[in-house]
């Protein structure tokens, strides 16, 4: 099969770098020291690092233009809240509040345990905090209902001893008390309580002075507190989760200490070698630390723009030094299959031209596909995304120029033959009659004698002869087929099992008072969601009895939903109705319906809240209702939804569904979308990138395909690994596209390259060249993200599950399948036609190798069409012949086209 070359672009930027290789091994210390410099310069901008730390989780882990929000602010400005008629039903936000929520294994209501809470509320009560110089208790700043603090009725309710206490709603001093919300673990039979396992209370505060130091005050104060052995208590305040984000924003620094040290510990070891000349110990050094300086100067720099810190971005640093590792294996690789002995300036531009090229290919994809990140919905993604391809870019930029002339200077100590630690100079052979040790220690300077480059590792001579040939078998390819279909086929059931949405546990560290409380809530108080807002958002006449009725059919839809309970609902209206009927009024006209409606206001002052008046008209209104069994984010994602859509469907008038929650449940609406299309659009990009460069357009939808497919399987077993699709993984899956590109794009365009004739000698020779240092990059970000998953931190551990199955499924493709494709469906870049005469004179085999000897074994050179020469020759393909001096002998034809 023959398809074109597109290497229109390919060819002069490989031009290019092969002359930027030169200068940078011309000039190695100049481009060693001014990368240290400008390093230390930007690195500066981490002082500023505490000032920049944005991790409030509304702003950062929200959709911004979230319709809740929206909702929000529609509410806000039309339903004002008053400080002396506080309502929790009725906040647009989750407002000031501290809770504690007692649980045991018995019932609650015990005469010891409930003095025991009893006793801690009134500590609580008493608590105080200095506030420059005055002292603020909590009676100074409380939620007011009618003058006092906002009560716990619930330990008046059990003080009381009523024996038969109804649930869910319990009437007490003339008003209903909603107890859903605040019994928990309850037995009832025929509406009574039987049995509670907890209770909570809350503590409302208002937006002043001093509030939030009180908060921190309860939150201190609990967790010394000492408790009986038969009652649990958990706390939460509305700081919590805030403050836990905050706390751990920084929890990655020390573990990117350790996984530093390992990333030198294995790149020392990868690099390392018997011969002491060759010994690439100071060079894997200088790559990991060129890595480091990236992080360290693109985060200096972004700081320095003011741009946000978010715990998302500590993350970052992982990536960003498996990709410099990685990059690092590729030059290191390229430099070694050059000739020794030729100058450092040559071997530079010749592995400029290979290494930079492919690593120009992959570092494009991964900036772009993160530059794309910044479409996202998310802040936190955003700017991830924009730490993340900033520090790729000076990745980049210090792998070509600060490593590069690392390797330069590593080159010019290898020329003088001097010793990696002593830079000692050494003998290539040890003297006769030296000892074992002298010959270990103080002799260097080996390679290839056929080739002129340095010999290969064992495990590159692995892939060449075991592994390659091994995988172009007929049946070998059989069962990688047969692999790829089950792959495919565990992906594909994972992604149908796909969860959404990010757990508000999962942003607290594992031993966090927060997770405790969330288990408690989650464990006594699911039975009852949140009570929602359905809002009358526009002009509405109300007294209009026909208008009335089609609102009430809309409501009655509410009602009608499986996780809504009619009977707990709340209405103005029919609390309105039900007034005018004991008063024996007709309000079905609009006169009527206004006058006395005022009237109303006074025997139910909390109705006051639910309807905005203006200028004698009923702009906007709010209802109730309450859900149930709520539990996990599948109820949720199905209650958000069906509560809008039956708002949307309301044709009587112009509905909103609103609960501070929902601010949270949006990202439900975004999640699934904006990953479709970041990845979508990323892969639309990586395809056109892979075009322009890589030099053959079969092989770059090769590229394209192990994008979807990596990413199917990445998204299918993160499923099954537990993993639930939110912001945070959102992000990692964009990751996911770049390290595909990577890693598919190396073999790629090494197979490509090849000068072999079969489309399996191409795939053995890519195997040969690349197989090895893609293994040893996928292993080195392995490592760099393995400590991860020992944090306690779910957004951590997040990304090391994520990068894992990346960087498994990625190397999978890379050196499995990948290659296996390439021999099936193999597309021929030349028409290179050969004819082979017999050799018209034999040349004598010369045993001593000189330096002046050119050596040619197996080549057929055709003559030009111009020389006077008509036959094309081939060297005996069973020994290697030298030429000496070049002189050809008279039989032999000289023609421009030889070696």
């Amino acid at each position: 099969m023959a398809c074109y070359r597109t290497d229109c672009v390919e060819k002069p930027i490989s031009k290019l770098f092969e002359k930027l290789g030169h200068l940078v091994g011309s000039y190695p210390v100049w481009f060693f020291v001014i990368p240290l410099i400008v390093s230390a310069a930007l690195g500066g901008g981490l002082y500023f690092l505490n000032d920049y730390e944005d991790n409030d989780v509304e702003n950062q882990f929200t959709p911004i233009n979230g319709p809740s929000k929206q909702a929000r602010h529609f509410i806000k400005e039309t339903f004002p809240s008053n400080d002396s008629l506080f309502s929790s039903q009725r906040l647009y936000a989750e407002g000031n509040y501290a809770v504690m929520l007692f649980s045991v294994e018995g019932d609650i209501r015990a005469d010891a345990l409930f003095k025991e809470i009893r006793e801690l509320d009134k500590q609580v009560h008493d608590l105080s905090v200095d506030v420059n110089q005055t002292q603020i208790s909590f009676k100074d700043i409380c939620a007011k209902e009618n003058g006092s603090c906002v009560p716990n009725p619930i330990l008046d309710v059990i003080d009381s001893k009523t024996i038969n206490l109804s649930f869910p709603i319990n009437k007490w001093k003339e008003k209903n008390v909603f107890l859903g919300s605040i019994v928990g673990g309850v037995e009832e039979r025929g509406g009574v309580i039987q049995h509670a396992r907890a209770i909570r209370l809350f503590y409302f505060l208002q937006d002043k002075p001093g509030a939030s130091q009180w908060l921190q005050q309860f939150q201190k104060f609990l967790s010394k507190k000492k408790f009986s052995t038969e009652l649990k208590v958990s706390h939460f305040t509305s700081l919590s989760r805030q403050e836990e984000i905050e706390k751990h924003t920084t929890d990655g620094i020390p573990l990117f200490s350790i996984t530093y040290s390992l990333a030198i510990s294995f790149s020392v070891l990868s690099c390392m070698r018997l011969d002491n000349v060759r010994n690439k110990i100071w060079v894997s050094f200088m790559g990991v630390l060129s890595a480091g300086l990236a992080v360290l100067s693109s985060f200096g720099f972004l700081l320095y723009l003011q741009v946000p810190f978010v715990i998302t971005v500590a993350n970052s640093p992982f990536l960003i030094l498996g990709i410099g590792v990685d990059d690092m294996f590729i030059m290191i690789s390229n430099w070694q299959q050059t000739k020794v002995k030729d100058p450092v300036e040559k071997r530079m531009a010749e592995t400029f031209k290979e290494a930079a090229m492919s690593i120009t290919i992959t570092t494009l994809t991964d900036v772009l596909g993160f530059y794309i990140g910044l479409m996202s919905e998310f802040r936190s993604v955003q700017a991830f995304c924009l730490y993340t391809s900033t520090s790729i870019i000076f990745c980049y930029i210090y792998n070509i120029l600060f490593f590069g002339s690392a390797l330069a200077l590593n080159g010019r100590r290898e020329q003088s033959n001097r010793h990696w630690l002593t830079y000692c100079k050494l003998p290539t052979q040890a003297p006769e009659g030296k000892s074992l040790a002298y010959r270990l220690c103080c002799v260097g300077g080996d390679y290839d004698q056929e080739t002129g480059a340095e010999k290969q590792q064992p495990v590159a001579y692995f892939f060449k002869s075991y592994y390659g040939p091994f995988l172009t078998k007929p049946w070998t390819k059989i069962c990688v087929m047969l692999l790829y279909v089950g792959y495919l086929a565990g992906a594909i059931y994972g992604c149908l099992h796909l969860e959404q949405g990010i757990d508000m546990r999962d942003l607290a560290a594992d031993d966090s008072y927060v997770v405790s409380y969330y288990d408690d809530d989650q464990k006594f108080f699911s039975r009852y969601g949140p009570n929602v807002m359905v809002v009358v958002a526009e002009e509405f006449p109300y007294w209009n009895k026909t208008s009335r009725y089609e609102l009430n059919q809309c409501m009655e839809k509410f009602h009608n939903l499986a996780f809504v309970n009619q009977n707990l609902s709340v209405s103005w209206l029919d609390f309105y109705l039900q007034f005018a009927q004991n008063k024996r009024l007709n309000i079905d006209s609009k006169n009527v319906f206004m006058e006395n409606l005022s009237s109303f206001f006074l025997l139910y002052p909390e109705f006051k809240l639910d309807v905005n008046i203006t200028q004698g008209e009923i702009n906007a209104s709010r209802f109730f209702v309450q859900t149930l069994d709520i539990s996990n984010a599948s109820m949720e994602i199905m209650m958000f939804n069906e509560l809008k859509n039956t708002a949307q469907n309301c044709s009587a008038a112009k509905l909103l569904v609103f609960h501070p929650l929902f601010i949270y449940l949006d990202q439900y609406s975004v999640i699934v979308t904006g990953t479709i299309q970041n990845v979508g659009f990323t892969t639309a990009v990586m395809l056109v990138v892979s075009l322009l460069l890589i030099p053959n357009p079969v092989c770059s939808l090769w590229v394209t395909f192990s994008i979807g497919s990596v990413i199917t399987g990445v998204t299918g077993f993160m499923a099954l690994w537990g993993v639930n699709l939110d912001s945070i993984s959102m992000i990692i899956l964009v990751v996911c596209i770049g390290f595909t590109v990577d890693f598919s794009a190396h073999i790629s365009y090494a197979f490509v390259s090849s000068k072999k004739s079969t489309a399996n000698e191409r795939v053995v020779d890519a195997l040969f060249s690349l197989g090895y240092p893609v293994l040893q990059g996928a292993a080195s970000t392995i490592i760099g993200v393995l400590v991860l998953a020992a944090s306690k931190n779910h957004i951590f551990r997040t990304f090391f599950k994520i990068m894992f199955l990346v960087m498994v499924f990625g190397l999978a493709h890379s050196i499995i399948f990948i290659p296996v494709f390439l021999t099936l469906l193999y597309c021929s870049s030349t028409k290179a036609i050969k004819k082979t005469t017999r050799v018209p004179d034999v040349i004598p085999k010369v045993i001593m190798i000189e330096n002046k000897m050119t050596a040619y074994d197996n080549y057929a050179f055709t003559k030009d069409n111009t020389h006077m020469c008509v036959e094309t020759v081939r060297t005996q393909s069973t020994q290697i012949y030298f030429i000496p001096n070049n002189k050809i002998p008279s039989g032999w034809c000289r023609d421009p086209d030889c070696p």
